[in-house]
């Protein structure tokens, strides 16, 4: 079982940064693949970015839209997976979620919401 609780979710302008957290408990969290989805109004869930399980290489990957403006790191001692992201845009305003193991048999965060707005 892993139990996963986000934050640093809030309202910035346009061009603005923020900078999720996501912090694990429960079973070690670095066996897992991690990941970012997001979930805007009237829309399904996508993915955002994920990073491979440790003995994978710890391998990282972004959704075309994001690329180049946000960046998926951790901190396996604190058990943390985080989302940097900059030049964030309206079309970026969603409810992001935090993931480990896979979106179908995984586990999830309740979600942070990130509104871009000026």
């Amino acid at each position: 079982q892993v139990q996963l609780v986000e934050s640093g979710g809030g309202l910035v302008q346009p061009g603005g940064s923020l900078r999720l957290s996501c912090v694990a408990s429960g079973s070690i969290f670095s066996t897992y693949t991690r990941g970012w989805f997001r979930q805007a109004p009237g829309k399904q869930r996508e993915l955002v970015a994920y990073m491979t399980n440790e003995e994978s290489g710890a391998i990282t990957n972004y959704t075309d839209s994001v690329k180049g403006r946000f960046t998926i790191s951790r901190d396996n001692a604190k058990k943390a997976l985080y989302l940097q992201m900059n030049s964030l845009q309206p079309e970026d305003t969603a409810i992001y979620y935090c993931n480990a193991g896979g979106p179908s048999l995984g586990y999830w965060g309740q979600g942070t919401q990130v509104t871009v707005s000026s």
